[in-house]
């Protein structure tokens, strides 16, 4: 990391706990975050781990210090949209985001010191619902359902064993041509009749649960005014 001078020499850039945190998310997307250790990180800088304490005072900074820098790449809901055209292209931004840094889905919510980022992008999505009709409780229950969908599909994404449409159609013929004939009628169908299909793209599944769930959540103006949620039976 480092800059030429005009005068034909080098000079290192200065350290900054941004440059520390860059440098952090880079390795996590690499190696995921067991490869983010104080040593590599300044190894990637090209400086001595004790000089990273200068910035940061700990590994768990560092994390906190990712997780606000995922946060604040996630597109913010637009202040003109509708509360449902908002929940939808934030999560959408929200799955493209995770996708590029795959490790960062099991962290978003682990932190117990939200950097600005994140408490400005959750502020964000609870206003844009509360603009939208919904009770303070209901605003509560569509963002983490919304999350929950969000967070569960790219977990299920990132474990799939193909990332393009001609790796799916070599492991699907794979799968048809191992089951014994006659059996096993439902998957072979699901195969041929849809993820074989010309034009098939799995990020569609994402579109159709989330629009499924949009379509589910109405403002409390919409039901008659606030709906009381039962308790959950402790017996």
């Amino acid at each position: 990391m480092r800059e030429r001078s005009t005068g034909g020499r080098t000079k290192r850039q200065p350290l900054s706990r941004e440059r520390v945190i860059t440098a952090a998310m880079a390795l996590a997307d690499e190696k995921d975050t067991a490869g983010v250790t104080m040593r590599a990180i300044a190894a990637r800088l090209g400086v001595e781990a004790m000089s990273l304490y200068n910035h940061v005072p700990s590994r768990d900074d560092i994390l906190d210090g990712m997780v606000d820098a995922v946060f604040g790449e996630i597109a913010l809901p637009a202040p003109t949209a509708g509360w449902k055209e908002a929940m939808h292209d934030r999560a959408a931004s929200a799955r493209t985001v995770l996708r590029r840094h795959p490790w960062a889905v099991g962290l978003l919510d682990s932190r117990s010191n939200p950097g600005p980022a994140t408490l400005r992008h959750h502020d964000a999505v609870l206003g844009a619902l509360r603009a939208g009709g919904f009770s303070v409780a209901m605003a509560a229950h569509a963002f983490s359902l919304i999350d929950s969908y969000l967070y569960g599909f790219v977990l299920q994404e990132r474990s799939l064993p193909f990332e393009s449409t001609a790796e799916l159609d070599d492991i699907a013929d794979g799968i048809l041509s191992a089951l014994p004939t006659g059996t096993h009628p439902h998957l072979a169908e699901l195969i041929t009749e849809h993820a074989s299909r010309p034009g098939y793209d799995y990020a569609a599944e994402f579109e159709f649960g989330l629009s499924l769930i949009l379509d589910a959540l109405r403002p409390d103006e919409d039901r008659g005014g606030p709906r009381e949620v039962p308790e959950p039976d402790r017996a």
